[in-house]
């Protein structure tokens, strides 16, 4: 199952990540084969993911952004059992785990704000069975080269993406793709 997200990654390495239902329109008219969904509730986002689905892409729900779910892992239990989301977003090892037990598509996001970051990746890179990292922000291509020496799970770049040229750096820098709410990426 993940051969079909990395392929989905490499063939259009721009991911939409949506923050509201306006966003989740928008993308729908772009060619982005891959959506991060960053919002809902519990009551709400088996609507938010078929939306997504229905136009024949890939939805990942960061799970510790939905209202009303807890960060336990009966939460991800409640995503596989109530939507058809193809996969899930987790800073938590925990959540990543219960989805990989589920077959789910996993991103681990980590956020990389000091030498502890690496010293994190580092240290949790055998525990850490994740499909994907990704590294927030993604503006940093040193940091970037060095989490890919860090680890062996393919990096995804998110965060302050803002034009073209982030973008191209981001992919130069060895991230498979990368996520961004700036609806303009989108379309390029």
């Amino acid at each position: 199952m993940e051969q079909r997200f990395y392929d989905a990654m490499t063939d259009c390495p721009v991911i939409a990540a949506v923050k509201d239902f306006e966003g989740v329109e928008r993308c729908l008219e772009s060619e982005v084969k891959i959506v991060f969904i960053l919002f809902g509730d519990m009551c709400n986002i088996s609507e938010i993911v078929e939306k997504i689905k229905e136009a024949d892409k890939i939805a990942l729900v960061h799970i510790d952004l939905v209202e009303g779910l807890s960060n336990h892992e009966v939460a991800v239990d409640y995503i596989r059992k109530n939507t058809k989301a193809d996969g899930i977003i987790s800073t938590r090892m925990n959540m990543i785990n219960r989805a990989k037990e589920l077959s789910l598509y996993t991103v681990f996001r980590i956020f990389v704000l000091d030498s502890r970051a690496f010293h994190s990746i580092e240290r949790q890179k055998r525990q850490i069975k994740a499909d994907f990292i990704e590294i927030l922000p993604g503006v940093m291509p040193k940091i970037i080269r060095k989490v890919n020496r860090l680890s062996t799970q393919p990096v995804i770049a998110g965060g302050l993406i803002s034009d073209r040229e982030d973008v191209i750096d981001a992919l130069d820098a060895g991230a498979i793709s990368v996520s961004t709410t700036n609806q303009d990426i989108w379309f390029m």
